[in-house]
């Protein structure tokens, strides 16, 4: 059983290096082209690389236009959250300052006579 292991173990890393350099072959991303001798494979590869550059840069502007939506969305929410705190601000004070009226109103009304003697 433990030659069947190790033998099984052996394989696996033989085989793990092969299916690295298949797998790596398929995932798009910037190559090295100066190490392309023909110049049909030269320029497959540089076309390679720009194609895959457009697709980033298309995929990011993508993603960074939806966050700068969000954002604005957010700051026109917030602007008319603020816009009511200052309404209720200004009422408070009105309120506060006709407050201030009333009392100083009945401060300076002279007092009331009681008639009854």
């Amino acid at each position: 059983m433990l030659r069947n292991v190790a033998a099984t173990l052996m394989a696996l890393a033989m085989l793990l290096p092969i299916s690295a350099k298949l797998r790596a072959q398929d995932i798009p991303g910037i190559e090295i082209c100066t190490v392309e001798k023909t110049m049909e494979r030269r320029t497959s590869c540089l076309q390679s690389n720009i194609d895959f550059l457009q697709k980033t840069i298309t995929k990011l502007s993508a993603d960074h236009q939806q966050k700068l939506d969000a954002a604005n969305r957010q700051i026109e929410g917030l602007k008319a959250t603020i816009a009511g705190l200052q309404k209720l601000v200004a009422d408070l004070q009105a309120a506060q300052k006709q407050t201030a009226e009333d009392l100083k109103k009945k401060a300076d009304a002279p007092p009331a006579k009681e008639s009854g003697k």
